[in-house]
Formats: structure tokens, C-alpha cells, sequence
């Protein structure tokens, strides 16, 4: 069992000069807009305003950091967050979305504490093509990456495997790298931090 100690925000940036020193293994998320990535954070920290939650997409427009303090087994490891800005957000201008998409690719590509990358998708909605192109992007860079797929309490039961099995097909990766969540239920908290404390060891 994995416990939450201690989790901090750090910094924002924009450009390369403002990421912090990479002295601690480092996990983004990324995701289309509206996916949940605020609530996903939150629900893993144990923190309901660590990353604040928006209803309007598109809202993060900058790589935000925390630091997280975890404890397992007497064991206990500091590791980084990244949160990137969603992407797929249709009213910003194609400058604006230029931008993003160069800052989000620089950071995936040159980052050098980065250990894995998880890759957030709506369970309700299934996987979109800017999913699909995200996920074969982030395959090619050659970085670890775990598929979440959330709001998963939106679904039935009976639909919920099913999902997550049509999500795996859609996205071309193995149906056990992709994990069902909720932050309204807390579904899928400590298999995805089992996967995170794997991928930063």
C-alpha cells in the first residue's frame, strides 16, 4: 500500500528555462481538455485544491509541477508531477495551439528526469483520434506510458471492462497498461500509484 505523505506545488513554466532542476524522478499527464487531469491529481494526492479544477476547457496553459512525498513499505520516495496543457481544445486560436503543442513536445522530448508519461482518456467518451495521435506520438518518443482511462463512474458496471478492452483496441496498446479510474469514486488510486512507484524506481 502506497501512502500519500506530503504533496506540494512547485512551479509553473513556459519555456525550458523554467522547469525545474530534474534531481527527482518525473511522471506527466497529459490529456485532452475536459478529460479530468485536475480531478485525476487530486484524487491520487489526496488533495481536493492541490491542482485547481476547472469548468472551462482549456483552462491550464502552462507545465505545472508538485512535488509528492510518498511512503511504502517504510519506504519513502519524493517524486514530480508534471501537469501539461490539454490538448484538442477547439477555441484558442491555431497560434495559441501552435504554442502548446511546441511547448508540450519540447518537455516530452527533451526532459531528462521523466520516467514515464500518463496518458489520460474519458472512459464515457472512449478514445478520440487526438487520443490515438497522442498515444502513437508519445509510443514513437519511446517513453513509458500508462493509459488512464476516467470517469469511469459514468459507466455502468457491466460497461466498464468492456470499455477500458475497447479503449486498449482503439489505442493499439496491451489492454493491461490501460487502468480504469475515478476521482468522484476513487477507482483505480492505487493501482495507477503501483504503476507510478514502478516506473520511478
Amino acid at each position: 500500500m502506497i501512502r500519500v505523505l506530503d504533496a506540494q506545488f512547485l512551479t509553473t513554466a513556459v519555456e525550458e528555462s523554467g522547469w525545474p532542476t530534474a534531481d527527482l524522478p518525473e511522471i506527466a499527464f497529459v490529456g485532452r481538455s475536459n478529460v479530468g487531469k485536475s480531478s485525476m491529481i487530486n484524487a491520487l494526492t489526496g488533495r481536493r485544491k492541490l491542482v485547481r479544477v476547472s469548468n472551462t476547457p482549456g483552462r491550464t496553459r502552462t507545465l505545472n509541477f508538485f512535488d509528492v512525498v510518498l511512503e511504502r513499505d517504510g519506504t519513502r520516495r519524493t517524486v514530480r508531477l508534471a501537469d501539461l496543457p490539454g490538448y484538442g481544445f477547439a477555441k484558442v486560436s491555431k497560434t495559441e495551439r501552435g504554442g502548446w503543442e511546441k511547448m508540450i513536445t519540447g518537455y516530452l522530448e527533451r526532459r531528462t528526469a521523466l520516467r514515464g508519461v500518463v496518458a489520460i482518456v474519458d472512459a464515457e467518451v472512449g478514445a478520440t483520434e487526438d487520443d490515438v495521435r497522442t498515444l502513437a506520438y508519445l509510443v514513437s518518443s519511446g517513453r513509458r506510458v500508462l493509459v488512464a482511462a476516467t470517469k469511469l463512474d459514468r459507466l455502468g458496471k457491466a460497461h466498464r471492462k468492456p470499455r477500458l478492452t475497447a479503449t486498449a483496441a482503439t489505442l493499439s496498446v496491451p489492454r493491461d497498461t490501460v487502468l480504469g479510474f475515478s476521482a468522484t469514486e476513487k477507482l483505480g488510486v492505487p493501482e495507477v500509484w503501483d504503476a507510478l512507484w514502478t516506473a520511478t524506481s
